[in-house]
């Protein structure tokens, strides 16, 4: 019997070719998890994870599909159907982050962000409660920004928060089928949508670190790990809550 927490499970993890979402696909392999490893641009990072995974025993697939074209996320199940058969956790982490004081935010910006934050969440997450027929997880990936007020941010915050209120009706719904549904709120994380590529100055980043309580930036690992205990049999009566990983921010 294999002391591995998801051994003889299969995970799709949108957005998993960089950032959050390829530590969280790197982790469940080594977990003993089947992954597919998503990307909608990035496919020389896809397809590294997918090696890194596969050089360390695992199993691995690259599935292209942006996740806010709804055509293309139904391309991506039935992808991940045809290689693995079965589904039993989907991380809806793929989204988008632009900072945005009210002034500067315009129709198509609000829509570039519902289309892929929150469409694509809710689409994917329709699409795994059809495929998970003997139950399973869904966890979305959140932001503590949500129960925050950071200027700058309103248009992103307004997808998170859409998120929270979304995963609770879910697992409310899908809780008879058996499948648990959970946001995971990471905090400031060290990735490329949290840095100066994003906009970041150095001294937002020191006030962060100030307002966090253990002292530092997240790191994907942090993340990942926590998106284990979700995923894993561990967690088999936590559903409909917001995972807080943080570290403490603004407490």
């Amino acid at each position: 019997m294999s002391d591995k927490r998801l051994a003889g499970k299969v995970a799709l993890v949108t957005g998993s070719a960089r950032g959050i979402g390829a530590a969280i696909a790197t982790r469940f392999a080594a977990e003993g998890a089947k992954v597919v490893v998503n990307y909608a641009s990035s496919e020389k990072d896809a397809n590294e994870v997918a090696a890194t995974i596969k050089k360390a025993g695992g199993e691995a697939v690259v599935v292209k599909a942006d996740m806010s074209q709804p055509k293309e996320i139904d391309a991506l199940f039935a992808a991940t159907a045809k290689a693995f058969g079965t589904l039993d956790i989907v991380v809806n982490n793929a989204a988008v982050m632009q900072r945005e004081f009210l002034p500067d935010v315009t129709a198509e910006s609000i829509d570039k962000h519902f289309n892929l934050n929150v469409r694509g969440y809710l689409l994917a997450a329709q699409h795994a409660a059809a495929a998970m027929t003997k139950g399973g997880c869904i966890i979305n990936v959140g932001s503590a920004i949500s129960r925050m007020a950071y200027p700058g941010s309103v248009v992103y915050s307004a997808t998170k928060g859409a998120i929270d209120v979304m995963t609770r009706v879910l697992a409310a719904e899908l809780g008879p089928k058996g499948i648990r549904v959970n946001v995971l709120a990471p905090g400031s994380t060290r990735t490329d949508m949290n840095s100066e590529k994003s906009g970041k100055t150095k001294e937002e980043e020191k006030q962060e670190i100030a307002m966090t309580a253990l002292r530092r930036i997240g790191e994907v690992e942090d993340i990942a790990d926590a998106a284990v205990l979700l995923a894993c049999d561990d967690a088999r009566w936590v559903t409909g809550t917001w995972f807080d990983v943080s570290g403490g921010i603004r407490l």
